[in-house]
């Protein structure tokens, strides 16, 4: 539910890498065009998306494409006129041997080979009908492999999606059990993550970029006034592959990748850790594959920089945090997480931090590395002094005084000694600690979320094994929200009872982020009797989305079966105990100059005792 890279290193940044300015070729002008054009297609709210289509015509053709003006900068939306793309044969045998480069010219490095659909249908099982293009095979799987991680590559690899003929993703769930697959049946970007990084883990590199250079196309660049539209920069939580009647021909079909930036779910929420996850797998895909020629392309460059606009922009918050609303996130239900959540605020330091080493120093990204620095400063001492949670500090905030006014204040947020739970006090052992759920005005949510930061947290998830792991790893939260306290926060929940679901149910697929950040703490064995206990139960259990009551002894309630990123989260844990080293793609070294910066802020902090020496920058948190 977080990346663990992020939280592991919320003290610690890396040292900038930045890469070649010389990226621009003849072509650069474009934005990865390919036989799959870019059409806008008229939308519910009245306002226009970019999806991706791929026609099964032999000669596709676009009267106006509508693109990003790359080169730095941002810019407004571009005309180009009678642009003929490479021939599209999606339907023709033909098409087997055709060569596509998504830079835009023939380069033999960046050629992918299509197949036809036919080739597809027998090869993937692929199904085309009811609009489920490009989708896996929906039979059970029955046995007959050596072992559990052999059947997980299996499933694996049956939830493979297709667009074009090229892998581009996996769907959520492939569960052949459930007649109501919702939107099941999408390609989500969150849950792709931990499906990336085990083909990466594996050599199989092609199905990560794709994702990478297809997503991107879907990303919001229009500026719009219409408050139902995205905002520039967005990311879209989720996107699918549909077979369309071709516009003046009905006798032929298209491929279209149809985003979702909210409309359709539940609540209507914007995903906020779209971008971020995509900005974490795209540095990911640079470390493992060697292949640094995708982050240099001016268009996935400009994806960044849209991304972290949108992050950075100036609004009326005052912190360094990243405000959100309920539900905006992978808790994507009402559980009083709204404001700054500690799920969001991981993922935008890492994001942050990844970033930082992928943009190309230049005109148009002086002033954003120069944000992005500050942030990055302020962030890290913003929550580790006033998200961490331990004896210690627990101690310090039953004795706050309250209704405090100067600039010296020790209880900057106005908390009230009386909000400490009654369960934290008997739980709190006196080894260890972690970082809170959020952190508001007047107001701590001292549950326990899953956020992996150091040996202390560690300490702490084997101090309280039996809570946290107990038959299932890992939960996503304790202790649960329960009686009035349920029914107020939540609104009375059927899908967030108590123990079930984002209230303290247990999801697997968070066993690849415990297990980056034992592989980073240099302390393996915890994730090794982790991943043991799921293995013992997630195969048999047929990889369900979660588990509920408190010992997570149930399937949850409403759990999809064959979940993909249950399946991948356990798959990339299996990896990562097989050759640690391979954690680095997702770690960041240690940047002396945030230690340097940090630790002044922390002599400076009124509640310590001032050093000789004062910091001669100035930081805001």
């Amino acid at each position: 539910m977080g990346t663990s890279e992020a939280v592991l290193h919320v003290l610690t940044g890396a040292v900038p890498q930045f890469l070649s300015s010389d990226m621009c070729s003849s072509n650069s002008d474009l934005v990865f065009y390919s036989k799959c054009h870019i059409k806008s297609v008229k939308k519910k709210g009245s306002r226009r998306l970019p999806s991706l289509k791929c026609s099964s015509m032999s000669g596709c053709q676009i009267g106006s494409y509508r693109c990003k003006r790359l080169g730095g900068g941002l810019h407004g939306n571009t005309a180009i006129d009678r642009l003929t793309l490479l021939r599209c044969k999606c339907q023709q045998a033909e098409s087997a041997s055709g060569k596509l480069n998504l830079n835009g010219s023939m380069n033999s490095e960046d050629i992918l080979e299509f197949k036809t659909v036919e080739q597809l249908k027998s090869e993937n099982e692929v199904s085309m009908s009811n609009g489920k293009v490009g989708t896996g095979t929906n039979t059970i799987f029955t046995g007959g492999v050596d072992s559990v991680e052999d059947e997980a590559w299996k499933l694996l690899r049956a939830s493979m999606v297709y667009y074009c003929g090229s892998p581009v993703g996996t769907i959520a769930a492939n569960d052949p059990t459930s007649s109501n697959v919702l939107n099941y049946d999408q390609v989500f970007i969150r849950d792709f993550i931990p499906s990336g990084i085990a083909f990466l883990l594996k050599g199989e590199y092609d199905i990560v970029r794709n994702f990478i250079l297809h997503t991107l196309q879907l990303q919001s660049w229009e500026k719009t006034m219409d408050c139902h539209s995205p905002g520039q920069g967005l990311m879209p939580a989720s996107f699918k592959v549909r077979t369309v009647p071709l516009d003046g021909d009905d006798s032929a079909t298209e491929e279209v990748l149809d985003p979702d930036f909210g409309e359709a779910a539940i609540g209507r929420v914007a995903p906020v850790d779209s971008g971020l996850w995509w900005i974490i797998l795209l540095r990911a895909y640079g470390k493992c594959s060697d292949d640094l020629s995708v982050q240099e392309r001016v268009d996935v460059q400009t994806g960044i920089k849209m991304i972290l606009r949108l992050c950075l922009a100036d609004g009326f918050d005052m912190f360094p945090t990243l405000l959100v609303t309920d539900g905006s996130c992978m808790i994507d239900r009402r559980m009083g997480i709204h404001g700054h959540p500690l799920e969001i605020q991981a993922l935008f330091y890492s994001a942050l931090l990844c970033a930082r080493e992928m943009l190309i120093p230049g005109d148009g990204s002086a002033d954003l590395i120069r944000a992005l620095n500050n942030r990055l400063v302020a962030l890290s001492f913003h929550i580790r002094e006033y998200y961490w949670i331990d004896m210690r500090k627990l101690n310090e905030i039953y004795r706050y005084k309250t209704e405090e006014y100067s600039y010296d204040a020790v209880n900057k947020f106005n908390i009230y000694p009386d909000q400490i739970s009654p369960w934290l006090v008997e739980w709190m052992p006196n080894k260890g600690g972690y970082l809170i759920g959020n952190l508001q005005p007047a107001h701590m949510d001292f549950r326990f979320f899953s956020r992996k930061f150091s040996h202390a947290i560690l300490d702490l998830i084997e101090t309280k094994w039996a809570d946290l792991v107990a038959e299932m790893p890992f939960k996503i939260c304790y202790p649960a929200l329960e009686g009035q306290e349920w029914q107020i926060i939540t609104g009375c929940d059927p899908k967030n009872t108590p123990w079930s679901y984002h209230n303290a149910g247990s999801w697997p697929t968070l066993l690849w982020q415990l297990t980056v950040a034992c592989m980073k703490m240099n302390r393996p064995e915890i994730a090794a009797k982790a991943v043991s206990v799921a293995e013992k139960r997630i195969s048999k259990d047929k990889w369900p989305e979660y588990y509920d009551t408190k010992k997570a002894r149930f399937i949850g309630k409403q759990s999809r079966l064959f979940q993909t990123w249950s399946i991948a989260g356990f798959l990339v844990a299996k990896l990562l105990l097989a050759d640690p080293n391979a954690a680095k793609i997702l770690t960041t070294e240690e940047d002396s100059e945030l230690v340097n910066a940090f630790s002044c802020m922390i002599s400076a902090n009124p509640r310590r005792k001032r050093g000789p020496k004062r910091c001669k920058q100035t930081y805001i948190v």
